[in-house]
């Protein structure tokens, strides 16, 4: 965490106003560890939103992001589909919620 509140200042240093969104990515994979990964990181640097990771995948606890939003008050606004940069997602809270109950 000292690693990142360092990059954090370094860029904000060479960029005016900079960093102008910090997201937290977490996998899917996680679950609720999720949730925790989530405070820790908001410990160090202040978090705009956050990148549901590997989403499709995850097959315990598949509402976390929702968890997340709650708990941290800190929106989802990606998620990953799949494994490449083009498999990630703007995220739709309904069609999230509407995917976990056709599952």
């Amino acid at each position: 965490m000292e690693e990142l509140t360092k990059v954090r200042r370094v860029i904000s240093k060479q960029i005016e106003d900079a960093p102008h969104e910090t997201l937290v990515v977490i996998d899917s994979t996680t679950g609720q560890n999720g949730v925790r990964q989530a405070q820790e990181f908001g410990k160090a640097v202040e978090v705009t939103g956050a990148v549901a990771d590997q989403a499709r995948r995850e097959r315990q606890g598949p509402a976390w992001p929702l968890a997340i939003a709650s708990e941290l008050g800190i929106p989802v606004k990606l998620i990953g589909i799949g494994e490449s940069l083009d498999d990630l997602r703007p995220f739709d809270a309904e069609q999230f919620a509407r995917a976990l109950i056709e599952e």
